[in-house]
């Protein structure tokens, strides 16, 4: 018997298959569609991240403000979706989610790590963090809660080299995540 959930939430994307007396979640193909794993086993995601930086063959920039995609996001050069914008910084969906719901948060000060940002960045990061948190709730995923991740440097596993913050959310987080 198959069954099919109300295509009202991403959750819509697990059908219920009953085998014999065992009903299990079969997904759909879509990308924002949640991921099952057998106990033991890392999704293909986590996978990425844990065998090492597959999309980090980037080298860190010798200058710190030097060119960056999200240069260009916030130039409007190259399109992107866009949920915030205000004069500090810009928040928009990721091309590549590692989850249902996945924003990036960046500064347009070019801050191009974390651990390079100075105490005259601290009320910049702050307004990033307080950002993070509107764009959860924007989102709808703030009353379940939702993950902030920051990847810094080459053991990171940080991908650009201008500062971003990952909002992660619509599903239940693994631990660890790394």
């Amino acid at each position: 018997m198959l069954a099919f959930a109300p295509a009202t939430t991403w959750r819509a994307a697990a059908a219920l298959v009953r085998v014999g007396s065992l009903t299990r979640p079969v997904l759909a193909s879509s990308p924002r569609a949640p991921r099952r794993v057998a106990a033991g086993r890392v999704p293909p995601p986590l996978r990425a991240m844990a065998d090492g930086p597959t999309e980090t063959g980037v080298a860190p920039p010798k200058d710190p403000g030097a060119e960056t995609i999200f240069s260009k996001i916030i130039r409007k050069e190259i399109p992107a979706d866009i949920v915030h914008e205000d004069d500090q910084c810009l928040a928009f969906n990721d091309v590549n989610p590692q989850a249902p719901v996945h924003i990036l948060v960046i500064p347009k000060k070019p801050i191009s790590q974390l651990s390079l940002a100075t105490s005259e960045d601290s009320a910049l990061l702050g307004h990033l963090m307080s950002t993070a948190s509107a764009v959860a709730k924007a989102a709808g995923i703030a009353d379940g809660g939702f993950r902030v991740v920051v990847n810094d440097g080459k053991d990171g596993c940080q991908s650009v080299y201008h500062l971003h913050l990952h909002v992660l959310g619509g599903r239940t987080m693994g631990w660890p995540p790394g």
